[in-house]
Order: C-alpha cells, then structure tokens, then sequence
C-alpha cells in the first residue's frame, strides 16, 4: 500500500464524525507533499496548517518557514501589540507626479471628448462599489492569510512582468516592519493599484530596471502587495493613498515605525531614486541616531550582564566557599561521630564481656577441698606473669578450667592454654572434629600441673 492510500485510510477513519469532511484526493496529495517539504510529522497538524491557508501549499510553506526561522506566524501572532506606523506626521516628505496636460488643439480636443464619458464611468463605479458595499460587505476587509495574500501577488507579478525585479519580502506587514525597525533599515512599501492605468508602466519602465533593482535591494527592505488582495487592502487603508502608483518609505523615528516619505503617481527610474536618496539623506541623522541609542543600549546591556555575570562568578565563589566549609564542618563531625560510635561501640563491647565474665564465674562448679583424691590441682601463669592456683577434678571437662580463666579479670579475652613440657595446646573449647572437650584426666594432666595462658587477642 503507498503513501497515498494509506493517508486516505487515515484520514477515512479520523473522518468518522458525521461533521467532518472527508479529504479528497487532491487534498490528501498536497498534505503529503506539504509534509515532505515542511519535515512535521503530525498529520493533523499539516492539515489544520492546509486549512488555514485555504490549501495554498505555497503560502502554507512559506509561513511554515517563517515560522522555523523565528518569525511568528500570521496565524499565531505574538501575545503584545503589533508595531503601529505614525503616518500623522506633518514634515512626511510627499512626492505627487501628476499625469501630464494634453498639448495641442488635438490633444485638448481628445481630452474635452473623453472627460464626460470618464467622469461618467467613474462616477458610476463609485456608485455601484458604494451600493454593493451596503448589499456585500468588501470581503478585502477579513483578512485570514495575510501571506498567502503576499505570495499570490508575487506569483502574479512574476507571470506578468518577468523574475527580473526587486527582491519581495516574503512575509506579511506586520513582519516586514518587525523586521525593518529590529535591523534598522528602510522600509520601502509599494501598493499596486492593478485598476490602475499607469501600473503596468510602472512596474515595467521603472520597477523592473537594473538600476532600481540594484539600488532597492541593497539599500532596503522592499515590501509589496496588491490592493485587491485582502493584506494589501489593510495596508492600503492604513497608509492612505491618494493615487497608484504609491511607494512609501518607512523608518524608525523617535522610537515608533514612521512614514518619512510618500511617492505617489508615475514616476520614472531616475526621479525615483533621486526621491529615495533625497528621503534617506534626509532622515539619515534620525537612523544614526537611533543605532547610537541601540549601540549604547547593548552596550549597556552588555556592561549590566558583565557585571551580572561577576556577581553570579563572586556568588559562585562564595557559595564553593560555604559548601567547601560545610564539607569540611561535616567531614569533622563525621569523624568525631565515627570515633564516638566506636568508644560507644568498645564500652558496650567490655560492658558485654564482663557481663559474660560474672555469669561464667557463677557458672563455676565448687572448687574441692584439698583432701580430696580425685582433684587436681593447677597453677596457671598468666600472660602478666600473674600466677593463680585452683582445684579442679579429674572428671571435669576442660572447658570449666577455661571458664574458670575466663571469669578472671586478668586473663586475656581471647586465650589458650598450653603444657610446659611436652608443649602442646589443650583442646578447651568444642570444635567441629570434636564437639565435647576432653577430661582432665583423658587430656593427661597429673594431680600437680602448671599450664601457660597464652594472649590470643592480637591474633
């Protein structure tokens, strides 16, 4: 299944809802080719973008691409106000080439004839417009895609006239003035009156010459629109022209977009570029001016961040300072902790083991008297040269002899007992070859022993 069928079947089954419409062929070919070219890959998005330009794809890509390129689209403006453009100024410099007087009696002649039948088209057109405005509304008046309005002009322009003319700005008015006051440049906006009998003129034997091209692209930002089309329209009913041609210039002039010059009428390639230079030079201290205040402005804003920047480094620095320290104050009580926890820990050791000490000593079986023929009587040498003497029995196992020492506050806490001679180690406590110690007298003592107790705790 290719792509096509499979977006049919995607959007046949999103279309379940009986008030949605289903896309047709033609639609769903050009919301692929608007994915390809735009990389998005919602397809709900390239649709509702589609719809919004009324599935111009050109003037959807385009906004697409002002959009990627930080411009924010027509049809999500940003939240704060768009720029306004002073055109109350009273010093605007204005331009008007009137239409030249007929000469001769012929011409006169020609002229007188025409005048009623052109008073009488105008004057009824303006009727007709007038009253057809009270039936319909001039639907110039909405407009819902102010770039598709651009592109189209551009398009129409290039079939009529040719790719040989001024860079367009492709982007809507609002964007061309952001665009003009953020890189403070001249704004040159033209309104084409396609109605108008001096247009083609114009845009062929002045517009479209080298030297205007020129001259245009590399001193300003060349914005342009047709007044049929709803944007131009809007812009037309802001600047207010008076006849077409109309060029206007725009700059930024004590801090607001403001009209510095009107060129109106059919004016030739070198009178308007006379016009131009003569508005630019005239209004070039107001631009300087401005890029002075903008270059002290970053510069302030420069000076303000490097200063930030230095308090963020000394904060910075303070704030290592206080972790180091802190490190260091908790390293300390970690180690005063840590050796608290072990004299803790050694006192409840030596408290357990003179726990265990007593309950051996209570433990103890009753030393034998003397006299008695089954005892045996053991001296013990003490790692500290302490000697201790006791009577065991010769039944008894070696364990209570190990006991015994173990109860005593001199032996050592870990310990063995050895034989002088032959030396060997008595097997006191119970291992896993022999779980139950031996007697005394199956370890082989005598009635009279001396056994070595030997420090084992180093061990």
């Amino acid at each position: 299944m290719n792509r096509l069928q499979t977006a049919s079947n995607y959007w046949r089954g999103k279309m379940a809802a009986p008030e949605e419409q289903e896309l047709s062929q033609a639609q769903t070919e050009k919301l692929l080719q608007f994915q390809d070219l735009t990389g998005l890959e919602s397809m709900d998005q390239c649709r509702r973008t589609l719809e919004q330009h009324n599935w111009n794809i050109e003037a959807a890509v385009q906004d697409r691409l002002n959009e990627q390129e930080g411009v924010p689209s027509v049809f999500n403006p940003l939240p704060s106000r768009p720029l306004q453009v002073n055109t109350a100024d009273h010093r605007v410099y204005s331009y008007i080439v009137s239409r030249p007087q007929p000469r001769g009696l012929i011409g006169w002649s020609y002229y007188m004839i025409m005048l009623p039948f052109r008073l009488t088209y105008y004057t009824l057109l303006d009727i007709f417009r007038f009253a057809l405005r009270w039936v319909r509304p001039d639907p110039r008046g909405r407009v819902t895609d102010p770039v598709g309005d651009v592109v189209s002009f551009i398009h129409s322009f290039e079939e009529k006239y040719g790719r040989s003319h001024p860079v367009f700005y492709q982007g809507t008015y609002s964007q061309a003035l952001n665009d003009a006051k953020r890189e403070l440049r001249y704004l040159l906006v033209y309104l084409h009156g396609e109605d108008n009998q001096d247009t083609d003129q114009f845009c062929r034997s002045t517009l479209c010459t080298e030297e205007v091209m020129t001259f245009l692209n590399t001193r300003m930002l060349f914005w342009a629109c047709s007044t049929s089309r709803p944007e131009g329209y809007r812009v037309s009913q802001a600047l207010r022209e008076n006849t077409f041609p109309f060029l206007a210039m725009i700059m930024l002039k004590d801090r607001k977009m403001t009209v510095v010059g009107r060129l109106e009428g059919l004016i030739q390639s070198e009178d308007l570029l006379n016009q131009l230079t003569f508005i630019m030079e005239a209004n070039q201290t107001y631009l300087m001016s401005e890029r002075l205040e903008r270059e002290e402005r970053n510069q302030t804003q420069v000076l303000r961040a490097q200063q930030d920047e230095a308090y963020l480094e000394s904060l910075r620095a303070d704030q290592e300072k206080d972790r180091r320290k802190r490190e260091e104050q908790d390293k300390v009580q970690a180690e005063e902790e840590k050796v608290r926890q072990t004299v803790l820990a050694e006192e409840r050791r030596r408290r357990t083991l003179d726990e265990e000490k007593e309950r051996k000593s209570e433990c103890l079986p009753p030393e034998p008297p003397a006299d008695d023929p089954d005892s045996v009587k053991i001296v013990f040498k003490l790692p500290n040269d302490t000697r201790v003497e006791r009577r065991f029995l010769f039944q008894q196992s070696l364990t209570v002899i190990y006991d015994f020492l173990f109860s005593l506050k001199e032996t050592p806490e870990k310990f063995q007992l050895v034989t002088n001679f032959p030396r060997r180690v008595l097997p006191c406590l119970p291992t896993e070859e022999q779980p139950n110690p031996p007697s005394l007298k199956e370890a082989g003592l005598s009635r009279s022993e001396v056994l070595f107790v030997q420090d084992l705790t180093d061990d």
